[in-house]
């Protein structure tokens, strides 16, 4: 019996531009929803993050901990995976995430009042998807992006940005950088004719460093002209 193939399933990014347009309109979260676009975590590590979880010299943010509301209730566990790891971010985050942490202890947390984790919002009529609905009501081709599809995001940028499939690894928290590959493949895939580009520009200027090396102040290049005679 054959067994059909499966259909990949379509993963929605948003561009830097999509990202800040998204950002603008969440409100008091907006620092919240622009901190998983561009760090990676799921929401359960982002509401989780403690104010002595954040590095802020180094633009680290260090991922012990995971956490979920089952009955009602806030159970704390290891990340998905059980391993910790240590997530880099962008400067820009660096004043806004300091802002959240003013007045409050090193074992509050980041997101929220410091003492009770953030609900994750409806997605019916949260304000997560208020802004949405308002951004597609501008612009009908906005993407309809969840939650979780920042990290998808997160990955888009970083890969565009340059950064390896090692990095993306460890900044996402796969246990192998295949897994990444994996997901992400048509991402670097979209890369492979920047590769090829760069290869040329590193070729070109090699030539011409040959060239120019063989050559010294004052001295002409003399061309062989070649009889067509015979030809």
């Amino acid at each position: 019996m054959n067994v059909p193939p499966k259909t990949p399933k379509r993963r929605v990014y948003l561009t830097h531009e999509q990202a800040d347009r998204l950002d603008a309109k969440c409100g008091q979260n907006e620092t919240l929803v622009l901190f998983l676009a561009y760090t990676r975590l799921r929401w359960g590590e982002a509401i989780e993050k403690r104010v002595g979880s954040l590095d802020t010299l180094r633009r680290r943010v260090l991922v012990q901990v995971h956490s979920s509301r089952v009955g009602g209730r806030i159970i704390v566990g290891t990340p998905k995976g059980h391993e910790a790891r240590s997530v880099p971010h962008p400067s820009f985050l660096a004043e806004p995430l300091a802002r959240l942490c003013e007045g409050k202890s090193r074992d509050q947390l980041v997101f929220g009042d410091g003492i009770t984790h953030l609900g994750t919002p409806s997605s019916r009529d949260g304000w997560y998807d208020y802004a949405i609905r308002r951004l597609q009501t501008a612009d009908p081709s906005f993407p309809r992006i969840t939650l979780h599809d920042q990290r998808h995001t997160a990955a888009s940028l970083a890969i565009s940005a340059g950064a390896n499939v090692k990095a993306v690894q460890r900044m996402l928290g796969h246990k192998s950088a295949a897994m990444t590959l994996d997901t992400y493949a048509d991402l670097f895939d979209d890369d492979l004719d920047a590769v090829t580009d760069a290869l040329n520009d590193a070729r070109s200027r090699s030539k011409a460093s040959a060239i120019s090396a063989t050559l010294s102040p004052g001295r002409s290049i003399e061309f062989e002209v070649l009889s067509t005679t015979g030809l």
